[in-house]
């Protein structure tokens, strides 16, 4: 539900941002163009389960773009229907790649664009206000642009923070996705160290 890109401009940014791996600044312009979207006839589903997607924006506090808890924060989200924070996040429409969904739901409630990463894991949940039951895939996504406007902005808060806040404040299966987040990264840098380590 809510405010969504129009189906063409949508497909035309995300296109352009996986061959160029940039967006250039008309994107700004291009977010004010939104249409109501409702329903959910496109929505994908395995067996009883809704399928949802979504990402973990981060940034860098430093420079030396070095992966470390205490070196990255999280944006998150607040709910549309309260003050709850989270990671953005929504339905995987059956004409959008996992990715793509990914994407677009990142940019439509965080309004940030960025480089997305290898897929974290799969998660099951329940909805607190309805018995749908969702299946839930998440993705980090290293920000390159926050943007000023967008799709979503009257009706969320959103907030840079460290990664002991966030664990405090989103719910328990974007908790798990996040440690899982945090412990690939630290292995993956600790691995490159070691290799660039001259033996002795």
């Amino acid at each position: 539900m809510g405010l969504f890109f129009s189906r063409n401009i949508a497909n035309f940014l995300l296109s352009s941002f996986f061959s160029s791996q940039k967006f250039t600044s008309q994107i700004e312009n291009v977010v004010s163009v939104v249409s109501a979207r409702t329903g959910r006839h496109r929505q994908r589903y395995n067996q009883e389960y809704r399928l949802v997607v979504g990402c973990i924006p981060y940034r860098y506090k430093d420079a030396l773009k070095s992966f470390s808890v205490d070196n990255i924060e999280v944006l998150g989200i607040s709910s549309q229907k309260g003050q709850a924070m989270m990671f953005p996040k929504g339905g995987w429409e059956n004409d959008e790649s996992m990715e793509t969904a990914a994407l677009r739901e990142t940019l439509e409630e965080a309004g940030v664009v960025g480089n997305i990463e290898k897929r974290l894991g799969k998660w099951y949940y329940k909805s607190k206000n309805q018995a749908t039951m969702h299946e839930a895939y998440m993705f980090p996504l290293q920000v390159t642009k926050l943007l000023e406007n967008w799709p979503e902005k009257d009706f969320r808060r959103r907030e840079w923070m460290s990664v002991e806040k966030a664990r405090e404040v989103c719910p328990q299966w974007m908790k798990e996705a996040l440690d899982l987040l945090i412990s690939q990264r630290t292995e993956l840098e600790q691995s490159l160290d070691e290799e660039e380590t001259p033996c002795s």
